[in-house]
């Protein structure tokens, strides 16, 4: 069954100290408009979710967050350097013999002085955490695929139902055109019933009349094409491809041949049959450009 574009995804992924947190959301769109925003701590990671993203999504304007929280205490290692510790101490010693001090060194006093304790960032393991990133990127698209296709199979329910309307209403045009030529044929004979009985028109000329009218407002191709393309679209719309398209394409033939019923028509049962085919054309136009 078809996806819908519409949809939404989310995983959240505990690992150590770090949360990472995907969401996913997208409208309808003719392609494949991705945007990312990643913090610039995944930075190197764009490229390879881009590619995992365009492996499970071929239409849509889909936009992709990246959010972490991590403890801050992890982010950061703490170094103790001695020898620089002692310098301090061997001078606070020096100066302490030279002026007669009585006050002792504290190691609060030395931790205090430049360099006795420094603290650099902690070095990321790129490839622990591209594998984290990964696994929480498709776990997020996991989500989001099963709501499109949940929102997917609810249009295509829809959308079957309104083809099975389409048909009905093409089945109504197919069963009203035979009396519409009757009835032509009976209106013809009574406007030229006397000319008929005084001779001066044959009934052969009316015939001919009658068949050169039906000629010109049959519609019998147009029913054929309108019952191929409801076929033709139950099939798609049931298929497990990408329908998106072809069902934009089957729709604009639809619509091409109710015109072209419209403007044939002179009964008004069957003009009136032919608006409320182009209304349901439209509403099945607009449920398509969600397709994917």
């Amino acid at each position: 069954m078809a996806n819908s574009m519409t949809g939404f995804g989310r995983y959240e992924n505990v690992v150590n100290s770090l949360k990472v947190c995907v969401e996913i959301k997208s409208v309808n769109h003719r392609f494949l408009d991705l945007n990312l925003k990643l913090p610039r701590k995944f930075s190197f990671f764009e490229n390879e979710a881009r590619n995992i993203i365009k492996n499970r999504i071929s239409r849509g304007k889909v936009d992709v967050f990246f959010s972490f929280e991590e403890d801050a205490a992890d982010e950061v290692e703490i170094h103790y350097h001695p020898e620089i510790a002692k310098k301090y101490y061997d001078g606070l010693m020096e100066m302490k013999e030279q002026f007669d001090l009585k006050d002792s060194v504290s190691v609060g006093l030395l931790a205090r002085f430049p360099d006795v304790f420094t603290q650099d960032a902690k070095e990321e393991d790129q490839d622990e955490l591209c594998e984290i990133l990964s696994e929480t990127l498709n776990k997020a698209l996991d989500d989001f695929v099963l709501n499109r296709k949940e929102e997917g199979n609810r249009l295509v329910s829809d959308l079957l139902v309104k083809m099975d309307e389409m048909e009905k209403l093409v089945d109504q045009v197919e069963t009203y055109f035979p009396s519409i030529i009757e009835e032509y044929k009976n209106r013809l004979l009574s406007k030229t019933k006397d000319l008929i009985e005084n001779h001066q028109l044959d009934e052969s000329r009316i015939a001919a009349e009658v068949v050169l009218y039906a000629d010109k407002i049959c519609v019998d191709e147009e029913l054929v094409r309108l019952k191929s393309h409801v076929k033709e679209a139950r099939d798609t719309l049931t298929a497990k491809d990408e329908v998106g398209r072809k069902m934009d394409f089957l729709a604009q033939e639809m619509n091409r041949e109710s015109n072209t019923l419209l403007s044939k028509s002179t009964d008004v049962k069957v003009a009136d049959i032919g608006i409320e085919l182009k209304t349901l054309i439209e509403k099945i136009r607009e449920q398509i450009q969600n397709l994917e």
